[in-house]
């Protein structure tokens, strides 16, 4: 089974496990929501690609699904200043992106210790983080920057005059999309944890609804110690 395939997986069994609840607030997508679109691209993945042209396609799963989850964050964006800096940030990464697969070989070679589509995918994931910095901007980055890199080396390919079909969102772009937005959101997530970590005062981490109830009574009528005098 394909890499991309098993991460959405265990994707889908983090969040319905509720383990994935904080991340997805963030990005502004409801478990119901983020569900649908795994669910699309499992089964996309596994569609007739849709033909552009007598030799370009795109396929399902790696292509079109992947742009329109970028499409509706980016809708979702809060203020119109994010929707700038997210649209500069993916074009930012898809431009080095672009630089970077003109250096390394596609093919795998014995001096890299990883598939270079997955060492590309790391890169994008990368700069996706430093480009975008927040959670939203950062998965949006990383995912449409491989989306976009593909897009542009599929038409350049097409306007030399490249004889075999050539599929937008296939040939291992569905594995490294997915690998290129989670390693932008989880250095995203890390980082900004850490930040609010150490820039809060202790204790505010915890919901504001948990704090309040901790001064209320519990079932048995007792006060909870945090309002208890000699506690204090």
């Amino acid at each position: 089974m394909p890499a991309g395939m098993i991460l959405l997986l265990i994707i889908s069994v983090l969040i319905f496990l509720g383990l994935a609840q904080r991340v997805l607030d963030r990005l502004g997508l409801t478990d119901r929501t983020a569900l649908l679109f795994i669910a699309a691209m499992l089964v996309g993945g596994f569609l007739p690609d849709i033909p552009l042209s007598g030799t370009l396609a795109i396929n399902i799963g790696g292509g079109i699904i992947p742009i329109a989850l970028v499409i509706y964050l980016f809708v979702r964006a809060g203020t119109a200043r994010e929707r700038i800096r997210a649209a500069v940030a993916m074009l930012v990464t898809a431009v080095i992106t672009y630089i970077v697969l003109k250096i390394i070989p596609l093919e795998p070679t014995h001096a890299l210790l990883v598939d270079p589509l997955y060492l590309v995918a790391l890169i994008a994931g990368a700069v996706g983080y430093l480009a975008g910095r927040s959670r939203r901007t950062a998965f949006i980055s990383g995912v449409g920057a491989i989306v976009l890199n593909d897009i542009f080396t599929r038409i350049e390919l097409f306007a030399r005059g490249a004889r075999s079909s050539l599929t937008i969102g296939g040939a291992g772009i569905f594995d490294a999309t997915l690998i290129a937005g989670l390693i932008a959101l989880g250095l995203a997530e890390l980082v900004g944890e850490i930040r609010e970590r150490m820039s809060s005062d202790p204790g505010a981490g915890y919901p504001e609804k948990l704090i309040a109830g901790l001064s209320e009574p519990d079932d048995s009528g007792a006060e909870s110690e945090r309002d208890d005098p000699g506690t204090e």
